[in-house]
């Protein structure tokens, strides 16, 4: 938490005095369980806040660098104090989070898309629920009021639809017990398993069905037997192909729903009474038969993300008390030390402490060769601060290691491992429907009522033209197979779920249907330079002093100041001035380090003040200016594309230091792969000056770069940018998470070792390889086709057999193209799951 702050100044508000003060609260701390600072209950403590008296302004500072998102409150000190006011945040904020819950459960039993609709709808109903998501083949997720509902009741109305819940999301909750809800195991068995055969009862139904048919109507050709014969293998077709449809059709109108499994009985039922067995049954065969190939299919792409979880080894060796032995990986501990073994996979994320290796860590981060590891200098710096630690030393969970024993000190929990974290966000982006997917949901809402209301307008043609009730009976069928919107159903969902598994294979993340779908429309894209273009390392090119101290003092004290900061550009004054200063005692120690965002570092040494920044940052603070021969200086090396550091002990101008980072030696093929992908508009922004952004921009083969940013004025270009077109912003997801909030998506560069990256982007390239954004943007585009291609393919289907069955299509055949088209979408999204990019080989 921060201390408050005074300020002074006019307000259009006459009730708000002319001084008031600031508090700023960490949300965090406020609201533990928080999903992220857009939840409602942010939106619910805003407002129980704003309207205290002596209270004037509620407002959420998203998320910057390594601090979390803040409440910022403006209040009259003369009406309350500071420890009052964070009081009384604090206690809303434990009011809220007593009362309001947030689930995100895995369940069994959800097959396909409209039984996914028929589930969310029962949970709305529920008391309390405030929001409720299901998806096709597992996560639910639900926000609820304490108050008028537990996750008990909700569990239990998850158990009643026939869905099994996976273990509690938290330590104190319980399952629901079969025996206090008389649900014992015997009755979840079917629920388990999807049916009484099993997880393919489905299919094995719409199989039987399909063989049923086959018989009754070889048997219909044959003489001397009697009619009720084929007739019964009809019946039995009938009560195969319909019996799932069947348990969709009553949950579905038990929810006060009109889907299509009850246009399809309905269907069936009318060439039932029409005495049209064959084409009822052939009916149900191919409705059932293209559920369960959309409920393999579904499947299918899920066992793609889901198999992620399963590369974690269950045990870890450990070191304890001078004896290595085998524990389960729950029972790892942050801090212990465990022994990785030549050719195994590794068992949790940390660092290493001794022995070196190569480890493919393809799984994680999607890198294509094996990543060459080795200890970290420092342990017990390591151990403070892992989030600093190289690359080269850091290991993750489920990676496998190489042809070198290691010996690994654990850094997170086994349910916090990134593998972990990875997989629980995959299950979160599944809940999120795309632009698309809302689109068709609202479009099926209002289709299928109009389709029953022409169908029965339809059935009274008999009395509007000269023809018998059955002719017209029949026609109304017809036409009811032709309009219901199967295919359409499953378009988007099945693409997406497939584009998203095919990414989390490739090591990159992307949150759900909206990313997917936005990435596949941008023609711009915006990128960080440091860490992103660059390799992140610069080094240290250029020291120039101008006091009498000359080189020594002026990296003695830069060295001070710059080993407090963790900055890529502070590690670089430290490692190379070390070198520089090889023969040199380094005693001085600064402290009291504090950022100046955008500008640099100051810091105490020895009783004096120090700064270490860019020229503007003594423009803005107190004491001398630059001497015009430190300017030229600065100005010469800037010439040359460097990025300056000045330093000043108290009123001491010491010098100058240049660095330089270079480009990554993909970037300019990457932009080059990125234009063929159809990326008009690229720009590099960079807080660095301008004459290093634009060397920078010319190296990696970019037409634009805009220098000397501040973090909101990356938000202000981002802004200006999405308003012309779809942008994205690719960066570090640190520093840039303002700026990547602002953007049609945010990209995240490795975001394997950063939980800023994973939490804030709406894309996480795992690895910290550039070459994943052409990979996943070219995914995205093909997602994007293809989500057209079934739309095309499944309301085409529809346009066209509508009027083919008025001027009298026979309903076997409307069936025939009707559910083809369904089988058809579900094949189209599958080859997602194959894709790879043209050209360089893809992950």
């Amino acid at each position: 938490m921060l201390a408050p702050s005074s300020q002074a100044g006019k307000d259009t508000n006459d009730l708000t005095p002319s001084i008031f003060e600031r508090l700023r609260l960490e949300l965090p701390v406020l609201l533990p369980e928080l999903p992220d600072e857009k939840d409602a209950c942010v939106g619910r403590l805003i407002e129980e806040l704003a309207g205290r008296q002596g209270v004037f302004d509620v407002h959420v500072i998203p998320m910057s660098g390594d601090d979390p998102a803040k409440l910022c409150l403006h209040y009259d000190p003369d009406a309350l104090s500071v420890s009052r006011i964070r009081e009384i945040a604090e206690a809303a904020g434990a009011r809220l989070t007593k009362r309001f819950g947030h689930l995100l459960l895995q369940t069994d039993g959800v097959r396909y898309a409209t039984r996914a609709r028929t589930v969310s709808m029962h949970l709305q109903r529920l008391p309390g629920v405030i929001e409720a998501v299901a998806t096709v083949g597992g996560p639910v997720r639900v926000e609820f009021d304490r108050e008028l509902t537990t996750e008990i009741v909700i569990r239990q109305s998850l158990a009643d639809q026939g869905l099994v819940v996976a273990e509690p999301s938290s330590p104190d909750a319980k399952p629901v017990s079969g025996d206090d809800h008389g649900h014992g195991h015997e009755n979840d068995h079917d629920h388990d398993h999807g049916g009484p055969f099993g997880e393919n009862s489905e299919l094995i139904f719409a199989i039987a069905c399909g063989v049923l048919l086959a018989a009754g109507f070889t048997l219909s050709f044959l003489s001397g037997l009697p009619a009720w014969l084929p007739l019964a293998f009809y019946v039995f077709a009938y009560a195969t192909g319909g019996y799932f449809p069947l348990r969709e059709a009553i949950e579905t109108l038990r929810a006060g729903r009109f889907e299509i499994d009850i246009l399809m009985l309905v269907a069936a039922a009318g060439a039932a009474a029409l005495d049209q067995w064959a084409e009822g049954a052939l009916l149900l065969f191919l409705f059932s038969i293209g559920h369960a190939l959309e409920h393999y299919a579904m499947g299918r792409a899920r066992r793609a993300i889901s198999a992620l979880a399963d590369l974690a080894p269950p045990t870890a060796e450990v070191r304890r008390d001078g004896t290595v032995r085998e524990v389960p990986v729950s029972d790892l501990v942050v801090g212990e030390t465990i022994i990785i073994r030549p050719n195994t996979r590794i068992p949790a994320d940390g660092f290493v402490t001794w022995g070196a290796s190569s480890v493919d860590q393809s799984a994680v981060t999607g890198e294509s060769v094996p990543v060459d590891k080795q200890p970290v200098d420092d342990i017990a710096r390591a151990s403070l601060n892992p989030q600093a630690i190289r690359s080269d030393g850091i290991v993750f969970a489920g990676t496998i290691n190489g042809y070198g024993a290691l010996d690994v000190k654990v850094t997170r929990l086994a349910a916090d491992s990134t593998l972990a974290r990875l997989v629980r966000m995959v299950a979160e982006a599944e809940t999120q429907k795309s632009p698309t997917q809302r689109f068709t949901d609202r479009f099926e809402r209002i289709f299928v009522p109009v389709v029953l209301l022409g169908v029965g307008l339809l059935l009274l043609a008999w009395l509007v033209i000269d023809e018998p009730f059955a002719a017209s009976f029949y026609r109304a069928m017809a036409v009811l197979v032709a309009a219901s919107p199967c295919a359409l159903a499953i378009s988007t969902p099945s693409a997406v779920l497939s584009g998203i598994a095919r990414a989390a294979r490739g090591g990159v993340l992307v949150k759900g249907g909206g990313p997917l779908e936005s990435l596949g429309r941008l023609s711009a894209i915006a990128f960080d330079k440091t860490g992103t273009l660059t390799e992140g390392k610069p080094r240290l090119t250029d020291v120039i002093p101008i006091a009498e101290g000359g080189e020594v003092e002026l990296l003695t004290v830069a060295i001070a100041v710059e080993d407090l900061s963790d900055h890529p550009l502070a590690a670089a004054v430290v490692r190379d001035g070390r070198l520089r200063l090889a023969t040199e005692v380094l005693t001085a120690k600064a402290k009291g380090m504090r950022s100046i965002t955008g500008r640099g570092l100051a810091a105490q040494l020895e009783g004096d003040p120090v700064f270490v920044g860019k020229a503007a940052l003594f423009n803005e603070i107190d004491g001398p200016r630059l001497p015009p021969d430190l300017q030229a200086q600065i100005t010469a090396l800037e010439q040359q594309g460097r990025t300056t550091m000045v330093v000043r002990r108290a009123d001491r101008y010491l010098g100058v230091l240049g660095l330089m980072d270079t480009p990554r030696a993909n970037a300019a093929e990457v932009i080059t792969r990125l234009r063929t992908l159809g990326i008009s508009r690229m720009i590099m922004l960079s807080g660095d000056n301008k004459q290093v952004a634009d060397a920078v921009a010319r190296q990696v083969g970019l037409d634009e770069a805009r220098g000397d940013l501040m973090p909101d004025g990356k938000v202000e270009l981002i802004k200006q940018l999405r308003s012309q077109q779809d942008v994205a912003m690719v960066g570090d997801g640190v520093n840039d998470a303002p700026a990547m909030a602002h953007a049609s998506v945010g990209i995240a560069m490795g975001a394997a070792g950063s939980d800023v990256a994973l939490e804030t982007a709406d894309v996480a390239l795992m690895g910290d390889e550039l070459s994943r954004l052409p990979f996943v943007i070219g995914l995205s585009r093909q997602a994007s086709r293809t989500i057209k291609q079934n739309l095309w393919i499944s309301l085409g289907m529809v346009a066209v057999l509508v009027p083919a069955t008025l001027f009298g299509l026979q309903l076997g055949a409307a069936v025939v193209f009707h559910e083809g088209s369904t089988l058809l979408v579900v094949a189209n999204a599958l080859r997602l799951l194959a894709y790879r990019e043209p050209g360089p080989s893809s992950p």
